[in-house]
């Protein structure tokens, strides 16, 4: 058995601390809990906190974008925060953008962008 990565609420936003090293069953396990909880909780936003994380390989940072593609098909916007330059740079040279991952450089700044995002007038129909 794997330990599994908290996912907290906090009104209609979801908070995921990784505080470390994941891996890949533990990566798998988050994207199945968040994707639950998006939809038990009604969330309108994930915020994603890698502030503690050294490292992240090719696998994490597709698995990153992958939750954010589907807490937005869920309803709910990802902003990823506390990335630190290193692993910025690792996944530049990884050749992963992290297309449709917002991001943020702190846990406040993160909260703000999803507030601003949950009142801007929506494209959907």
């Amino acid at each position: 058995m794997t330990d599994r990565v908290p996912v907290l609420k906090i009104g209609e936003i979801l908070l995921v601390s990784i505080q470390i090293d994941l891996e890949d069953e533990m990566v798998l396990d988050l994207q199945e809990d968040l994707s639950q909880k998006i939809v038990s909780a009604g969330a309108k936003g994930v915020v994603i906190d890698i502030s503690a994380l050294e490292i992240v390989d090719s696998f994490v940072g597709r698995m990153l974008a992958t939750i954010a593609s589907i807490s937005r098909m869920l309803g709910a916007e990802t902003v990823v925060v506390g990335m630190r330059p290193a692993v910025a740079m690792t996944l530049v040279e990884l050749g992963l953008s992290l297309q449709g991952v917002r991001t943020a450089l702190n846990l406040e700044r993160g909260l703000k962008l999803l507030r601003r995002l949950s009142t801007a007038p929506s494209a959907r129909p």
